[in-house]
């Protein structure tokens, strides 16, 4: 870059909050909190129950206090997947980290290419900030209602990037409409996460759909098809994973 970081000018100011001014221009709202969510997959290898190793790893994740649900894998019957999520990143390390070190969950065998980790962010136009960062995923997440999840990580292409902002807006805002179609008609809800910096393969987002049903899950995906965003700047999207929830902690 040039330069280091410490030597960057001292009129550079660095802004990290979250902001919105809602649809209608409303006074803005600014926060910097965000909610971290992270999905680790899993494979039971032979003598590990799929069944047995879900109440054993909610079991200690209820004594840790952590914020998770489990998944059970509908592509691979002996596949499991741990989302959890906090305020704090950290968390992740020192409440989630230990569960998995339980005698009797040995033999879970970790997959890497089902690993997913993000961050809630705003779009400027959110009315609730609060309600859109934290509250909002939790609890689509642990909706008993929408059992059924699918997740993925994307990249969009970098000259999407170089677009002026009012192209941008317009291309997001096609996107945008026909999610909220679906979540009107309660056929699909969304959590959208940031991942830059985050994620192994350089992912810059991750999108989890939750719902009563699996076919609109996949319906939404195929409709995004026809979108400009995704037709002409996503360069990358998957793995996916599908799962039914199978377990929710106690811990919110």
């Amino acid at each position: 870059m040039g330069f280091r970081m410490s030597e960057a000018q001292d009129g550079l100011k660095i802004d990290v909050w979250e902001r919105t001014k809602g649809h209608s221009g409303q006074a803005v709202q600014a926060m910097n909190r965000r909610l971290f969510m992270q999905l680790l997959g899993y494979e039971c290898s032979e003598g590990l129950d799929p069944e047995r190793a879900i109440g054993t790893l909610g079991a200690a994740l209820d004594e840790n206090r952590a914020s998770a649900v489990i998944y059970a894998d509908v592509n691979n019957p002996r596949g499991i997947a741990l989302l959890s999520w906090s305020e704090d990143p950290s968390d992740f390390v020192t409440r989630v980290r230990p569960t998995l070190s339980h005698p009797t969950l040995r033999g879970l065998r970790s997959l890497p290419a089902l690993t997913m980790i993000g961050r809630t962010y705003s779009t400027g136009y959110e009315p609730d900030l609060e309600h859109w960062l934290i509250q909002r995923p939790k609890d689509t997440v642990r909706n008993t209602a929408w059992p059924w999840a699918v997740w993925y990580p994307l990249r969009r292409a970098g000259a999407f990037e170089l677009l002026e902002d009012k192209e941008k807006g317009g291309i997001l805002r096609e996107h945008a409409e026909i999610g909220k179609a679906y979540g009107a008609q309660n056929l699909a809800h969304d959590v959208r996460l940031a991942c830059h910096g985050l994620d192994q393969n350089d992912n810059e987002f991750v999108i989890g759909l939750c719902g009563e049903q699996l076919h609109p899950l996949s319906h939404v995906v195929q409709a995004m098809r026809r979108t400009r965003q995704t037709a002409q700047y996503i360069v990358q999207m998957g793995p996916f994973f599908v799962g039914h929830r199978a377990w929710a902690s106690v811990t919110p």
